[in-house]
């Protein structure tokens, strides 16, 4: 399956299925959401340090969330090149539409 193939739920589902549960806590406390994560898949690998950041602003979280997020990141590194550029894809481009029709929904 090349890049162009890949959809939003060959690609982020798998990966984020169990992240949902803790995301909307984690990023309640930045700016830009999208940014941040962008930031934590930005690279070949994803950026552990900066996750933990994350979590450190946020004492409320469970103890489950680094876990959950741990898990994210090892199948995000497990991920061929053009499935993680795909995932970065689709990050930017919910992120447009964001800010195309305004302010994020609780769903988001």
């Amino acid at each position: 399956m090349d890049g162009a193939m890949l959809t939003a739920q060959s690609v982020a589902a798998p990966l984020f299925a169990s992240v949902r549960a803790h995301g909307p806590a984690l990023l309640a406390a930045v700016d830009d959401p999208h940014a941040e994560l962008l930031a934590l898949v930005w690279g070949s690998r994803f950026d552990r340090e900066h996750a933990h950041g994350l979590l450190a602003r946020q004492p409320g979280l469970p103890p489950q969330a680094w876990e959950t997020l741990a898990s994210a990141a090892d199948s995000f590194d497990r991920l061929p090149a053009p499935r993680q550029q795909r995932l970065r894809e689709l990050i930017l481009g919910h992120r447009r539409r964001r800010w195309d029709n305004g302010p994020c929904p609780e769903s988001c």
